[in-house]
């Protein structure tokens, strides 16, 4: 197992997911790559640009995610782990198996938020929807 792929969303669940990976890397001296997928630019769905407030405004918050991923890539590294961040924008279940695809990744975890049942009927869930088209390996961990 030379690539781990870790699902990073943002929540209070990052680093649970993290030290999972950290677990497996440890025992099988893997590369972890932690991937965002950060939503479409309006471009990519069928709308106008906007304003340049809005363009500015959506840099700035990309720009915090990428630091926030090698913050974390960082700390791994500290520790002695080969780690980077990737942040990609598209749709999440596609993006993460192209993704994998390309880094040659061995496991991926993801983690799995408990929603109600309008949440998954209109939105469905991620971790669900990987399992279902993943060709790899796929370590799902339960978060508060």
């Amino acid at each position: 197992m030379k690539n781990i792929l870790v699902t990073i969303d943002f929540t209070s669940g990052d680093q649970e997911l993290i030290d999972k990976a950290f677990l497996f890397a440890e025992k099988f001296h893997s590369k972890i790559w932690l991937i965002h997928i950060a939503a479409p630019d309006p471009d990519f769905v069928g709308y106008e640009v906007g304003p340049q407030y809005i363009r500015d405004d959506r840099a700035t918050e990309l720009r915090k995610e990428h630091k926030i991923l090698q913050d974390h890539a960082n700390s791994l590294g500290v520790k002695g782990f080969e780690a980077e961040g990737l942040l990609v924008q598209g749709a999440t279940i596609e993006m993460i198996l192209e993704e994998s695809k390309k880094l040659q990744i061995d496991l991926i975890i993801s983690g799995h938020h408990d929603h109600g049942f309008f949440y998954n009927a209109f939105t469905g869930s991620v971790s669900g929807n990987l399992i279902k088209k993943s060709k790899i390996p796929v370590l799902i961990v339960p978060l508060g």
